[in-house]
């Protein structure tokens, strides 16, 4: 199963680049079978531009989760604590294997009406790429 994730288009262009090995989440989906995210490049791109393998995902207090993603972050840590203020705990998802679509998609395509706030499911229905 996939998970749909608005990224801003930044941090989406360092993951597809290597650069960036965590992608933080105030929230994280519950569902185990969950195995790869697509990455939806947010405002001004508005498309589906990749997916990602997920290795694994850590959940701890802010301040150890920053000690252990701080090199793989692609973000500083004025960035990392103004994302989390008003959290104890954060979630980052360890991004394991990238790949780049060669077409982008709208999210018309894979029949989603709008951007996740945090993010959606996909099912095999919806998984058109």
């Amino acid at each position: 199963m996939k998970v749909l994730l608005s990224i801003k288009p930044e941090f989406a262009e360092k993951i597809l680049l290597g650069q960036k090995k965590y992608e933080f989440r105030r929230t994280i989906f519950k569902l185990p079978e969950v195995k790869k995210v697509v990455i939806y490049a947010s405002s001004p791109v508005k498309k589906i531009i990749g997916e990602f393998e997920i290795e694994h995902i850590l959940t701890l207090k802010l301040s150890e989760l920053w000690k252990i993603t701080k090199h793989d972050s692609g973000i500083d840590k004025e960035f990392y604590d103004s994302y989390f203020v008003g959290k104890e705990i954060g979630h980052a998802i360890r991004v394991k294997k990238v790949k780049r679509y060669s077409s982008y998609l709208d999210l018309k395509d894979i029949q989603v009406k709008q951007a996740p706030q945090s993010f959606i499911y996909l099912d095999g229905q919806k998984t058109l790429f």
